[in-house]
Parts: structure tokens; sequence; C-alpha cells
């Protein structure tokens, strides 16, 4: 995710908008992997409800940004 971000900060608006928006799809990419390692037993629930919220924070942060963009 922080690399689509950089890679994309030396763009255009429209383009940065374009790799926030690949970033984002990948934090929920990163959900649904947490839910396979919370169903296979990688990790807790405590762990698992941390990184969620850490994973809804970058999520408001980064549509809060996009939306500035725009």
């Amino acid at each position: 995710m922080p690399s689509n971000i950089a890679e994309g900060s030396a763009r255009t608006d429209k383009s940065f908008s374009h790799f926030l928006d690949i970033a984002l799809g990948s934090s929920f990419e990163l959900g649904t992997q947490l839910l396979v390692a919370k169903h296979r037993n990688y990790i807790n629930n405590e762990t698992l409800k941390i990184l969620e919220e850490k994973i809804e924070e970058f999520q408001r942060m980064t549509m809060g940004f996009q939306n500035g963009l725009n």
C-alpha cells in the first residue's frame, strides 16, 4: 500500500488518485487475508480486531486525502 502511494505521488492529481484507489483495494485484500489467518488460527480475535481497526483508519485517511485531490 505505501509503495502504491509513493509511486503515485510523483504524478498528476488524477493519476495519483488512481494509485490511491489501488492502495485502498490492497487494504481490502489485506482485510480478507487477515480473516483467513484468523480462520486458520494463525492470529487470535484480539490481534484481528487491532489490525482491522488500523486498516479502517488507513482507509478513512486515504479516502479523505483522495477526496481533497478531487
